[in-house]
Order: structure tokens, then C-alpha cells, then sequence
């Protein structure tokens, strides 16, 4: 796992969208030819599809062996551990979610965990979740419904080491709290659900945000998922340019 502090991370959340092909992607792109194509903008993606379905091991060392060496991984947790269960520890469906994402061995970055918009706050739940969870790996919390925004969940976060995740979603924008030694931001869209592009301002203002936290000694992993129109992939070459100025 990759463990440099003060780098910046960005990316989109997946790769693989047809629609993208002619946008982002060239004319005629094969699926089988998009991460090699993606590999060569980006240095990091969110895994978006482990939420839906559990990834084999050898898929997620496929996916290592594919990629550059200096290329890394944010996975995306299942959604029957975080939508299903509601986090009710199951010792079993964990273990073999971060068995199969750890083949992704030194480029496995954190692992998001997105909970469900209705289920609000239920701190013993959760404490009892993140104590379970080894220390070695990364972990960060999307909290859908803002009945979890409150000083004991950032607490709990601090204590187990986990970040929470400041997102934007439908015109709506969680509190920017750091909770770990990295930072870790989902951008949905400016408009509705994973759709319009980004302003240069936002984009710039969110480049500021990161350089800050770098300055700090933390890492920023900050991934954006408005894929309509490829928008996502445009607005990351964006924020990677504004960062280098």
C-alpha cells in the first residue's frame, strides 16, 4: 500500500463507460483498451464495480499487473456489507473483500465505504465496525444522510484512524472534515446526480484545498464521478493541470 504522505491522487470513479468512447476515449477504443488508454492520463482510479459485485483475486491482480508501477487503486466496498448489512459486522464478508482487494498488493489504496442515503446515525454500529478493521489498510466513510454529521462520528473516525469522506452529490456538499492522515473527496457533479462539468473556479478552488493538505503532511485522493459526457475524466486533467501551476 502506497504510504508517501503529502501526494495528491486524482482520478475518476471507474473507467470502463461506453459513452466515453469518442469523448474521452479515441474513436473505435476497444473495452478491452480503456485502462491502458486511462493509465496514460491518470495515475489512480476509484473501483466502482467491487460495490456491486465482488471482484475475483485473480481479477484485482489482473488489474495490478496491468497498470504502471506507480499507479493506485481506490476500491469501492460492497454494497452488501455497507447497504445490505448496514455495517452489522460479518466477519466473513469482510475478510474476503480485503483478501481479494489486498492482491492488489503495494497499489491498493484506500477502501470507501458508501452508506445508504436513509440509514442514519448509529455510532455503537459503527464503532463496533471500525474496530474490527485491520489497521494496515486505509478506510474512508461516505455518509449518505447527514444525521451522521456530528462531532462523535469525526471522533470515532479519529480514533480508528479512518477519513471521512467529504463528497458533493445534487447540490448537496457534506462538512470538510479531516478525520485521518489523508483526505478523501468524491465529486459527483455540479448539477443533478453524476451529471454537468465543473467551473475553473470550483476546479481551482479545490486545487487550492489539496496543496493546503499537502502542506499539512496529508495525502488527497479525490475522485470525480460525473461521468456524463466524460465530464468526470475532462474535469480531472483540469484539477491535474491547475496543480501543477
Amino acid at each position: 500500500m502506497k504510504t508517501q504522505h503529502g501526494k495528491i491522487w486524482i482520478g475518476t470513479s471507474g473507467w470502463h463507460y461506453k459513452h466515453w468512447v469518442g469523448k474521452f476515449y479515441p474513436d473505435g477504443t476497444k473495452d478491452s483498451e480503456q485502462l491502458s488508454y486511462f493509465t496514460q492520463k491518470f495515475k489512480t482510479v476509484e473501483l466502482n464495480n467491487s460495490f456491486y459485485r465482488l471482484p475475483s483475486a485473480d481479477t484485482f491482480t489482473n488489474w495490478r499487473k496491468a497498470t504502471p508501477d506507480d499507479f493506485v487503486f481506490a476500491v469501492k466496498g460492497s454494497r452488501y456489507i455497507s447497504h445490505l448489512k448496514k455495517l452489522i459486522l460479518d466477519k466473513q464478508a469482510v475478510d474476503e473483500f480485503l483478501h481479494h482487494a489486498d492482491h492488489l498488493k503495494e497499489k491498493l489504496g484506500p477502501i470507501l465505504f458508501q452508506l445508504p442515503p436513509r440509514w442514519e446515525i448509529n455510532l455503537d454500529r459503527l464503532a463496533t465496525f471500525l474496530a474490527y478493521l485491520p489497521k494496515r489498510f486505509r478506510f474512508t466513510f461516505e455518509f449518505r444522510n447527514p444525521t451522521w454529521y456530528t462531532e462523535e462520528t469525526y471522533e470515532l473516525l479519529r480514533k480508528h484512524g479512518c477519513a471521512f469522506c467529504i463528497y458533493e452529490l445534487a447540490g448537496h456538499q457534506s462538512p470538510e472534515v479531516v478525520t485521518a492522515d489523508f483526505v478523501y473527496i468524491r465529486l459527483h457533479g455540479p448539477g443533478n446526480k453524476y451529471q454537468g462539468s465543473y467551473t475553473d473556479k470550483i476546479l481551482k478552488d479545490w486545487a487550492k484545498k489539496c496543496k493546503n493538505w499537502q502542506q499539512e503532511g496529508k495525502d488527497s485522493y479525490l475522485y470525480f464521478d460525473n461521468d456524463q459526457a466524460g465530464y468526470a475524466a475532462f474535469n480531472a486533467l483540469t484539477l491535474i493541470q491547475l496543480l501543477k501551476s
